[in-house]
């Protein structure tokens, strides 16, 4: 399990790299990189991590589901993903 701050610290980059989205793209499409230079930093896409939804674990992480491999395996042995079993052969 990642720490509580760190899951927050993500929490807060999405969010405002979903804030300032639209406003990104307009002043690239301008080409106005002095403008686009005085974004917070955290705003930038570029600066998110893929984090698991559950634990936050940065690693091992599963893009399909959100979740890291840890995560996904204790998931689909308790049945909790629909249509995903142990192999066996």
């Amino acid at each position: 399990m990642a720490k509580e701050s760190v899951k927050a610290r993500q929490r807060k980059r999405e969010a405002l790299v979903a804030k300032f989205a639209a406003k990104r793209a307009a002043l690239k499409e301008a080409g106005d990189y002095a403008a686009l230079d005085k974004l917070p930093k955290n705003a930038s896409p570029v600066r998110l991590k893929n984090r698991c939804q559950l634990t936050g674990r940065p690693k091992g992480y599963i893009r399909y589901f959100g979740i890291s491999r840890n995560a996904f395996r204790d998931m689909a042995l308790d049945g909790k993903i629909p249509g995903v079993k142990k192999a066996s052969w």
